[in-house]
């Protein structure tokens, strides 16, 4: 498509301005301690990651030339492409603001730190995994704004992956925090705010 080539720019622009995000933010929150990857289970573990691998190595490759992903592209409206970039920068925007509420506390996997604190502030406040719809949002953009649906199926599989840890993830959070958390839990929904709850 003709289009490729500005949203192209549109999709490495975002890398440009969230990655060195990311990158800061986990560089913060390093301290040294090493954290047991053993509780997310080796499969898990495995398949989320080169799930996570795929989809970047894809949008890389689309960045370079979208022609080289052109096997995968789908016939979408132009209009529906911007809507990417408008959800794309949303998205941008939640993570800023997931990373800086998180602080310390970031990890990449499902333990937490020795000096863990329970977070229920900034997003946490509506839901207790935005970094995960995060996610789910960046994958809908990229997929719309490259037009690809190979982008698409890396992302939902990784998603899903990430669902299914994070049963193991709020267990571990759960014999943390004891029932500070369990009160957390009936709060806030998971994945999407809660509609009507009192707080």
């Amino acid at each position: 498509m003709a289009e490729d080539g500005l949203f192209r720019w549109i999709i490495l622009a975002g890398m440009v301005v969230v990655l060195p995000v990311g990158i800061y933010h986990r560089w913060r929150a390093h301290t040294g301690e090493k954290l047991d990857y053993r509780p997310e289970g080796l499969w898990l573990f495995v398949l989320l990651r080169l799930a996570a691998l795929a989809g970047l190595a894809g949008l890389l490759v689309y960045v370079i030339d979208p022609r080289w992903m052109a096997w995968s592209s789908l016939p979408i409206p132009v209009g529906l492409r911007w809507a990417g970039v408008v959800l794309g920068t949303l998205t941008a925007m939640l993570l800023a603001w997931t990373f800086r509420t998180l602080g310390k506390n970031l990890t990449d996997t499902v333990v937490t730190r020795r000096e863990h604190t329970l977070v229920t502030s900034g997003p946490y406040r509506w839901i207790r995994h935005p970094f995960y719809a995060a996610f789910a949002l960046a994958t809908t953009a990229n997929s719309l704004v490259a037009a690809n649906w190979y982008l698409f199926a890396c992302g939902a599989a990784a998603f899903a992956l990430l669902v299914l840890r994070t049963r193991t993830e709020e267990r571990k959070l759960l014999e943390r925090f004891g029932d500070a958390y369990a009160r957390y839990m009936e709060r806030t929904g998971r994945f999407f705010p809660r509609i009507g709850r009192r707080r």
